[in-house]
């Protein structure tokens, strides 16, 4: 979510900070190695104007690890019929062979295994490599890497040689477009002092600027958002078995590399629009070099006037500045081979809505003139040149307000909000689509968005909430988050609802949330207009969830609901959602404690729910108010399995906070039925720091 204050407040004084680390790191060569042979290479586009097509003949090769594809760094048949599916093959560094270190698994913030898909990844230095056996055809891959910033900052520039059967080419790394230091909105300098001595830090346990003698405050300090990634065509056709070796070779400008994952995918010729406005027949240049920005405005306008789509072939295309839309429909070639790319550019004066940039995007017109209407957005890449957080800065790829329009099948790469949207606005749908490496969000409706929907879309890589409806000013009414996988998000939520009427957020996998936010949160915050109606919080899946609360100093829930600026009281279900890996807890429901006594959280129901291994509780209170459990399943509980705090004022009367049970609660851990008798409606088991016990790997039920 982006925002110029800060996230939290420290709720209370903290004790002293207790140990953040879930798993802590693995020691130096003490996972095997595997060493295979080299298959014979492989070819890359970076620009595919023109497609090499066909499959290469088989290659004699030395036998390799079986393939072994994942989804958010699980068995696949753990997360069957959830998230999206855009047709590509995850697969795990840490689970493929190597001559480099496996790093990992570690969940402890500001290390580079805790970003890591599966909390794990694979670290490589000259010569070394990893090595991919494809578990199904392909003739494109996506790898997630991450390399060292600059001493100063601003990042550097990396080789990697990709081989595969026939051809071999070299990818050029960045960190550029990673690497982030100290507090809320961050810096690129990694020298940097305190950005604001006035807050509370964990660090310390103390406010800097009021502290005598002034703390000593480490640099570079909470480095973060440390990975990248980048796609690759591979010019032919790999079949099932194949190898794939990423190598650091040898005068790498980089002293390690590390990789996360390969994604391996079948990507289909390029769509040819023959009945279009073809941009280059306006002006466009493919190989971007010139500015294209003009020539889509005159394709818009001669789209619009002739009644036609604009067509973008395959190319490059520099834009530097956001194009405006507006009942027209604009499809590319596919996202892999239409690219609109541009870099970020400092404006003269600020711009009216506190804009000191722009960039590269796609934008409606603006809520309060009118906003705009049946825009069609398809097949199509946005990459911005966004390298720092500025809040007031208009560089996201997607903005405005779009009504009765659709977005299919755009990859959004490095802007600040992959699609920011400011209603009032109504029916707008998003489908089929991939955000990765945002500054901010992946997707926020905010402000009377209604009747809208984000399905089978992955967002990676957020620099803040990946999918979030928030209803400032005016409520979100009756919109839909389905069927979207949203991965390690480095600050905040895999999915936020902040206030709201009627909406669902249903069949989502969300994987690897790092600090100060966790899988799913349910918040009044920021403004929000109030919970009403209902919400429905149906068929979820979270994994590795639960995260350490960095300012609080305290584990979270997987699913979160918090109550910071008035009552949550609305009807909410939360049925059929799977945790699985709980850091922490499962579920947690808090209210912020300077307002714990005005505000409580109520007619919250869970059934038909499955907990499969918790750091410490199932469940969090934190809170007045209740909630109502019904066939809540769990196992591999680490602590015991309610810790009700309720408003922390330990009545004779027991907890502010009452758990009622419907049946069907079963299940358990370390310390007997998670659901026991003897803690309900409202015994006061109230622990606020209980030891963390790591649970084994989630299985199927």
């Amino acid at each position: 979510m982006t925002r110029s204050s800060t996230r939290f407040t420290a709720s209370r004084s903290a004790a002293s900070s207790s140990a953040a680390s879930r798993f802590p790191a693995s020691a130096e060569g003490r996972r095997p190695r595997w060493v295979t042979a080299a298959a014979a290479g492989a070819t890359t586009l970076a620009v595919a104007i023109s497609i090499v097509a066909g499959t290469g003949a088989a290659v004699a090769q030395t036998p390799a690890p079986a393939p072994s594809a994942t989804r958010a760094a699980l068995d696949p048949a753990l997360v069957a019929g959830r998230g999206a599916d855009l047709g590509f093959v995850e697969q795990e560094a840490e689970k493929a062979a190597t001559t480099g270190t496996v790093i990992g698994p570690d969940r402890t913030a500001y290390t580079l295994p805790a970003e890591a898909s599966g909390r794990s990844a694979v670290k490589l230095t000259a010569g070394q490599y990893v090595e991919f056996t494809l578990p199904k055809a392909a003739n494109a891959i996506t790898v997630r890497y991450s390399i060292p910033d600059a001493p100063a900052g601003g990042g550097i520039t990396s080789p990697l040689k990709v081989t595969a059967a026939g051809v071999s080419k070299t990818m050029s790394l960045t960190s550029q477009y990673s690497w982030l230091y100290n507090q809320y909105p961050f810096s690129n300098d990694p020298g940097a002092g305190l950005l604001h001595p006035d807050w509370w830090i964990t660090e310390c346990g103390c406010v800097p600027s009021q502290t005598t003698p002034a703390p000593v405050i480490s640099t570079p300090f909470r480095p973060m958002h440390f990975y990248d990634e980048q796609r690759l065509l591979l010019g032919r056709t790999l079949k099932a078995g194949d190898t794939v070796r990423l190598t650091v070779p040898a005068g790498a400008a980089a002293a390690w590399t590390v990789i996360d994952l390969l994604d391996s995918q079948l990507v289909g010729l390029p769509k040819i629009d023959i009945v279009a406005a073809n941009v280059l027949l306006f002006g466009a240049d493919p190989f971007g070099k010139r500015d294209s920005a003009p020539a889509f405005d005159k394709a818009i306008a001669a789209a619009k006037k002739a009644h036609l789509k604009v067509y973008v072939p395959p190319g490059v295309y520099q834009v530097d500045r956001h194009i405006i839309v507006d009942n027209v429909t604009i499809e590319g070639a596919g996202s892999w081979y239409t690219i609109i790319t541009g870099h970020q550019v400092t404006l003269s004066t600020p711009a009216p809505d506190g804009s000191v940039h722009t960039g590269v995007g796609f934008y409606g017109k603006d809520a309060s003139a009118g906003g705009s209407s049946n825009v069609h957005l398809s097949g199509f890449a946005i990459v911005g040149d966004v390298r720092e957080r500025i809040d007031t800065d208009q560089v996201n790829g997607i903005g405005g307000a779009l009504s009765d329009s659709t977005i299919d099948g755009l990859y959004v790469d490095h802007t600040k909000v992959g699609m920011w949207f400011d209603g009032p606005m109504n029916n707008l749908k998003i489908t089929n689509s991939m955000i990765v490496d945002q500054i901010a969000d992946g997707v926020n409706f905010h402000t009377g968005v209604t009747n809208s929907s984000v399905s089978n879309t992955f967002v990676r890589n957020t620099g803040d909430d990946g999918l979030a409806m928030w209803s400032e000013t005016t409520e979100d009414a009756n919109n839909t988050f389905d069927h979207d996988t949203v991965q390690t998000p480095t600050l905040a939520n895999g999915i936020a609802i902040y206030g709201g009427t009627d909406n669902t957020v249903s069949n989502n996998l969300v994987a690897d949330p790092l600090r100060e936010g966790s899988g799913i949160q349910v918040g009044s915050r920021f403004g929000a207009q109030p919970f009403t109606g209902h919400l429905w919080i149906t068929n979820n899946t979270t994994v590795r969830a639960g995260t350490y609360e960095l300012n609080w100093n305290i584990g979270l829930g997987a699913i979160w609901f918090y109550a910071l600026e008035r009552n949550i009281d609305a009807d909410i279900e939360v049925v059929g959602d799977s945790f699985l890996d709980n850091t922490y807890n499962a579920i947690m429901l808090v209210t912020d404690f300077p307002v714990k006594d005005q505000f409580s959280i109520t007619n919250v129901h869970f059934k038909d729910i499955r907990v499969d291994g918790t750091g410490t509780s199932v469940l969090s209170a934190r809170s007045a108010g209740s909630a109502t459990f019904e066939n809540v399943d769990a196992r591999n509980v680490g602590a015991v399995g309610i810790n009700n705090c309720g408003s922390f004022n330990f009545t004779p009367a027991g907890s502010e906070f009452s758990v009622v049970d419907l049946g069907g609660n079963d299940g358990g851990g370390t310390t007997g039925p998670w659901f026991a008798p003897w803690e309900l409606p409202n015994t006061i088991t109230c622990d606020d720091r209980p030891t963390v016990v790591v649970p084994p790997a989630p299985s199927t039920w």
